[in-house]
């Protein structure tokens, strides 16, 4: 006999000890995975661990309102930026088209007027 077989042979032997024997399916679906048993107390979660779950969701939950709640003043703020813009320049416009007509200082009077009643009905 050679040196080799003698090496060979134990580790042939370990590799098929690990797999563990199995006799045939009851059902004779053998095909099928191997169920487990079933225990309908596993997946439950102590107390602590629930209450701990909630209040992180609960804090994942405050963080999303808060990033939402800014990116919506953001966009309110944008928006009010555009809207008073428009309104500045539909003014000057308009103050444009008085001064065509009017002589320069009635116009300014009446600019100087209109921003009293603004402050005063603001």
């Amino acid at each position: 006999m050679s040196a080799e077989q003698p090496q060979d042979a134990p580790a042939k032997v370990q590799e098929t000890t690990t797999v563990p024997a199995q006799g045939m399916r009851r059902n004779g679906k053998q095909w099928h995975a191997p169920r487990k048993a079933f225990r309908p107390a596993s997946g439950l979660t102590s107390y602590e661990k629930r209450t701990k779950a909630r209040t992180e969701a609960a804090a994942t939950k405050a963080k999303e309102n808060e990033m939402k709640e800014e990116k919506e003043t953001e966009r309110k703020r944008r928006v009010q930026a555009i809207k008073d813009k428009r309104e500045a320049k539909a003014e000057k416009e308009r103050y444009e088209k008085m001064a065509e007509k009017m002589h320069k200082k009635r116009v300014e009077r009446l600019k100087r007027k209109e921003k009293r009643n603004k402050l005063i009905n603001s």
